[in-house]
């Protein structure tokens, strides 16, 4: 056996396990970010959501679902879900092979097990205070399963039909945020509104937290996903924060225009808005193309934010800041991408390819009628089983207790 050490590289393998560091680190920021955003009466709920899905799909990952999305391909849809199952087939020296970087596959199995635990995460917010936590978990079983996993495999793995067309999605606008946004749509159809009304934004100082660790971890999940150090890297890195930050801003001037105040909350789901729409595109376009994403990032998600929330309660803007935002983000690619940031990748419309928005606009509807169609048939067989949605009277009690039983974190003063 040749020894590891001839083939692994030492300091593109320490990179990547930061990176997968910062995507997990994620995880929990969106737990206070959501947690931040519901009712007080709901926090436990939902931030349980989020850390049970680090446990739960760490295990659905070594399992099955890593092999489901990086095994030998089945007609270029799925993967085969025995090669990898159980990290079958896999040693300490076994390296990963869908690049030059010099990885160990338990690198990349890591890494990507990172992004498998917080898509599924990302849709809770739409459904929030309305889903009992058993019915929760089936469907972060079958989700993961019958939605996510298929479209790592088609867009990711280089056997995938996407894949194969040259359709590209750097770090996940289609293969998680399209996925989880209309995933969103569909369950709030599904779980309906919310029948006792929110009281109001529960913990600013949470969403600031949260808005700073999605922030701070969404450079792994960027910079990470051209797994080895180079330029692209760099420049991906940067994109990444560009396009949050004049995202934010631009959000922030609408919002003070569109209600007459200045709003912090505004300002941090712009950035996560710009973040979301400059992820497909982080490691293929310019700075200056990064800016105007981020810009454009804001007018779009802002938009249908609104419109949304006049016609469904997705409670907390999922398929507004990251279904659009992804959307938007994949899109773009097909205009803004360029071989002189990225040799490796497509040419955009910007340098004579416009059959590179096709494709993107393809994968984008057939990803999101994948996503809304499977979502909306999982919960309606786990109906079968178990109640999906909570009755009215534990949403009016309290939630956290009638869920969880806990409530300790509260201050007894009455």
């Amino acid at each position: 056996m040749e020894n590891i050490l001839s083939v692994l590289d030492v300091p593109n393998t320490a990179f990547m396990l930061l990176c997968t560091s910062l995507v997990m680190l994620m995880t929990p920021g969106l737990a206070f970010f959501y947690g931040g955003l519901v009712s007080r009466k709901s926090v436990i709920t939902i931030m349980s959501q989020s850390f049970f899905s680090m446990g739960w799909v760490a295990i659905i990952w070594f399992v099955v679902g890593y092999s489901l999305s990086f095994g030998p391909s089945i007609n270029g849809i799925i993967g085969d879900p025995f090669y990898y199952a159980f990290l079958n087939n896999v040693s300490p020296q076994t390296m990963y092979t869908g690049n030059d970087g010099g990885l160990p596959i338990l690198v990349h199995f890591s890494y990507q097990m990172m992004f498998a635990i917080i898509t599924p995460a990302l849709i809770t917010g739409a459904f929030a205070n309305r889903v009992n936590f058993p019915a929760y978990l089936i469907f972060l079983t079958l989700w993961t399963l019958f939605v996510y996993c298929p479209f790592v495999h088609m867009v990711w793995s280089p056997e995938g039909i996407f894949a194969k067309w040259g359709v590209v999605d750097f770090a996940g606008g289609i293969v998680v945020h399209a996925t989880a946004g209309f995933a969103a749509i569909a369950s709030a159809l599904y779980v309906g509104k919310r029948m006792v009304p929110s009281d109001g934004t529960h913990n600013i100082p949470y969403i600031a937290l949260g808005a700073a660790l999605l922030w701070f971890g969404w450079y792994g999940f960027n910079a990470g996903s051209e797994l080895q150090v180079n330029t692209v890297t760099v420049s991906a890195f940067l994109t990444t924060d560009i396009a949050a930050a004049f995202a934010a801003v631009t959000w922030f001037i609408i919002e003070r225009l569109h209600t007459g105040k200045p709003k912090l909350v505004g300002f941090l789901t712009g950035a996560v808005a710009g973040l979301a729409t400059i992820t497909p595109a982080s490691g293929y376009v310019s700075i200056g193309s990064a800016a105007i994403i981020g810009i454009i990032a804001s007018l779009v998600c802002y938009f249908f934010v609104f419109l949304v929330r006049r016609h469904l309660d997705d409670a907390l803007d999922v398929f507004g800041v990251h279904g659009v935002g992804g959307i938007t983000g994949s899109i773009l690619v097909g205009v803004f991408a360029s071989t002189v940031w990225n040799p490796k990748g497509p040419a955009g419309l910007l340098e004579g390819n416009g059959m590179q928005i096709v494709k993107q606009l393809v994968a984008v509807v057939f990803t999101s009628v994948w996503s809304f169609v499977f979502t909306l048939l999982i919960l309606w067989i786990i109906n079968k089983f178990t109640p999906v949605k909570v009755n009215q009277q534990a949403v009016g009690d309290d939630l956290d207790i009638t869920e969880f039983d806990e409530d300790a974190y509260r201050e007894k003063s009455n």
